[in-house]
């Protein structure tokens, strides 16, 4: 309903309660408040007036039956005359009588202007307004293109007599019983020539006409055009968010308000949820897109251009039957000519991939348990020389000096003993070409290191009982760190992987008790052993160190002692990668996929019980757990590999040889490569068609220009 405008009540004023107010939940409820059991404020002749529709400043809408032809209209009363402006009130009652030719804009039917008080008969449309319709959500995207090229046909003829809507929203839509649309409410419209302002509502108007100094532009009601169909396709308004909308409240005058929309609309993101709707294709996203631009000069110039690329819209998808057509001849051809090549090509490569693909396994599986023995031989001799080393009387004797200052004669007998068996081991370890231990250590029963080969500042004297070396629990606590009562391991032990505090090194550490006569354990003896570096002389062994480097085979140690499953070597572990994953996510990342451990318990409970394996140790697409660290386009473990796996012992670890798939099956691409090119020639042919095929469509697809007649000269 429009409002009065009383004397002392100035034209911002006006627009503030008229337009920039009301949104469609704020004319929702104040449609409920107007509508009571009211009086009608005259009887007219040849009309039973029922109801009151709504109430405003102005007067009232009732619904009533027109006598002669049973019809029911609406009834507008300018009941409340004190300080109207008759010429502002006039105006709409005009511009409705200019248009109502138009079978999309409400109907006049008649006017009594002289009348007491005046009134103005229009259509009933009992269907209610497009925002009521829109209040459960969306409209299908065929409804809302329908209603909105409706919409666009009322505005196209009120643009053809010089009127200018200027407040299209869902509100101003009613809908016929069809639930066809009509265009309503003219009164904030201008004529095309007129320089006076005037404001829409919130999240429908343009930016520009957002400014009291605004003079009115077509392009006004191309952008409210494309906010209502951008509210039939997405459920709400373009911008209007609740930040939005508490902004503009929190602004104190008019001008405040239009400025602070106006920014929020041209320097906020373009909305883009209509292109995620279901059903949106993407000649009708651009129009959208286009109506809503923000900068005028980029949107349509005219409602009529909307009107046409609507039109072109619908001409395109009539077409698309064509389109199809010259898309599935092609394809039927196809289909007719190649399908038993197809069948025959694709059998024999799968054929030659699987034979190609188990031979390879077939050697990489016998390297794996190759690697997997002399791996779990290793551990064994390496505990086995820690075992025999702390339990020797020697060491026994000089344990107590371990509690003694550093500089000690005790300790330093300690440490030299240590130093020597240490010394002796790498020696026979260099004479076997085997790799070096990252570095030795003894601990006390209370976790406090007490010497360390080789020697790193910072190391000794420091208490390391949260250690999993030290506990053996089978995961470092840090929580621990501050502790002194943890008790020390009392068998062998191969911890998890950790960092060196001292190094920054990744490692693991196989740890063994030092016992006094009486059995109790009186310190912990460890070596380390660097992540990377464990599988330096099995490579040498088995021959694949240079394939290794090459690329063409991996090998890696895999430890499942834990829920995740980790890397503990593989050839991408250098220092260099290593330093380039954070402390807290080094092990959380170089980790197994879930469905890669199963399998791997799997075959860790056959392999234990004498079970056949029968392939349950291959895989002929691995995906290497460095992927997830390492997976660019130049990156050779982001490819699939095929793999063979054999347990570690009882070690929990397992031995995986891999080598990438493609390399492995290079025979079989370049079979395929061969028979592409005895294929180009036909589907040269085939593309021929297909381009011969879309040029007939594209002409019929082509818009037709219908010419002028020439005029004729006079006889």
């Amino acid at each position: 309903m429009d409002q009065p405008i009383p004397p002392e009540v100035t034209p911002a004023d006006r627009a503030i309660d008229e337009t920039l107010h009301q949104d469609e939940r704020e004319l929702a409820r104040a449609a409920g408040l107007s509508v009571r059991n009211l009086a009608p404020p005259a009887v007219l002749a040849g009309y039973d007036v029922q109801h009151c529709l709504g109430n405003g400043a102005y007067g009232s809408v009732w619904l009533a039956i027109e006598r002669n032809t049973g019809k029911q209209v609406a009834i507008k009363f300018y009941s409340h005359r004190r300080g109207i402006d008759w010429s502002l009130l006039n105006r709409e009652v005009e511009k409705l009588a200019v248009l109502c030719t138009s079978r999309d804009i409400v109907g006049l039917l008649q006017v009594g202007w002289d009348a007491d008080p005046p009134y103005y008969v229009m259509e009933y449309l009992k269907s209610g307004s497009l925002a009521q319709r829109l209040e459960p959500g969306p409209l299908p995207v065929s409804e809302a293109v329908r209603i909105a090229t409706a919409v666009t046909s009322a505005l196209v003829h009120a643009h053809q007599h010089s009127i200018l809507h200027c407040d299209v929203k869902p509100a101003n839509v009613l809908l016929d019983g069809d639930l066809a649309p009509r265009l309503a409410d003219f009164g904030q419209s201008r004529l095309s020539h007129e320089q006076s302002p005037a404001l829409g509502t919130l999240f429908y108007m343009a930016p520009e006409q957002a400014d009291l100094d605004a003079a009115p532009d077509p392009r006004w009601d191309v952008y409210a055009l494309g906010a209502l169909l951008y509210h039939m396709l997405c459920g709400e308004p373009p911008y209007r968010t609740p930040q939005a909308e508490r902004q503009i409240k929190e602004s104190q005058s008019l001008e405040q308000k239009l400025a602070t929309y106006r920014r929020l609309v041209e320097h906020s993101p373009r909305p883009a949820k209509h292109r995620t709707q279901r059903g949106v294709d993407s000649r009708l996203a651009q129009i959208v897109d286009r109506c809503l631009a923000a900068d005028p000069r980029r949107r349509y110039a005219t409602i009529a251009d909307v009107a046409e690329a609507l039109a072109e819209r619908e001409r395109f998808r009539s077409l698309r039957p064509m389109i199809w057509l010259g898309i599935v001849l092609p394809g039927l051809l196809l289909a007719s000519l190649f399908p038993l090549a197809v069948w025959a090509v694709t059998d024999a490569a799968a054929t030659a991939e699987k034979n190609i693909a188990d031979r390879a396994l077939e050697s990489d599986a016998v390297s794996a348990k190759i690697l997997a023995y002399s791996l779990n031989d290793d551990l064994d001799q390496r505990l086995r020389t820690l075992s025999q080393i702390a339990d020797d009387e020697g060491l026994r004797a000089l344990m107590p000096g371990a509690t003694q200052p550093h500089a000690s004669e005790a300790r330093l007998k300690l440490q030299a003993y240590l130093q020597t068996e240490k010394d002796k081991i790498d020696e026979i370890r260099q004479e076997s070409n085997s790799d070096l231990d990252k570095s030795w250590f003894l601990t006390d029963a209370q976790g406090y290191q007490r010497w360390r080969d080789p020697n790193t500042p910072g190391s000794l004297e420091k208490n390391f009982a949260w250690r999993d070396y030290f506990h053996g629990q089978g995961a470092d606590h840090r929580e621990w760190q501050e502790r002194r009562d943890v008790p020390a391991l009392d068998r062998p032990h191969i911890s998890v992987p950790f960092r060196s505090t001292s190094t920054e090194d990744l490692k693991i550490a196989l740890s063994v008790p030092v016992r006094d006569s009486q059995q109790r354990v009186i310190g912990v003896l460890g070596r380390t052993i660097q992540l990377g570096k464990l599988l330096g002389s099995y490579k040498r062994l088995i021959g694949e160190d240079q394939r290794d480097r090459d690329g063409g085979r991996v090998l890696a140690i895999l430890d499942l002692r834990h829920d995740r499953g980790s890397i503990l070597d593989h050839p991408w572990m250098t220092l260099d990668n290593l330093k380039k994953l954070d402390d807290d996510e080094v092990f959380d990342r170089l980790t197994l996929w879930p469905v890669q451990q199963r399998e791997l318990e799997e075959l860790r409970r056959l392999v234990r019980e004498g079970l056949p394996v029968d392939g349950q140790n291959l895989d002929r697409k691995y995906y290497d757990p460095v992927r997830k660290v390492d997976a660019d386009a130049d990156s050779n473990y982001g490819m699939p590999w095929l793999a063979a796996f054999w347990p570690v012992g009882d070690k929990g670890w397992f031995a995986v040889v891999q080598e990438r798939r493609d390399e492995a099956l290079r025979p079989v691409s370049e079979i395929q490569q061969g028979l592409f090119k005895y294929a180009l020639t036909g589907l040269i042919l085939c593309l021929t068609f297909v381009a011969t095929s879309w040029y007939f469509v594209s002409r019929v697809m082509r818009p037709t220009t219908q010419q002028a007649p020439r005029p004729t000269s006079a006889a």
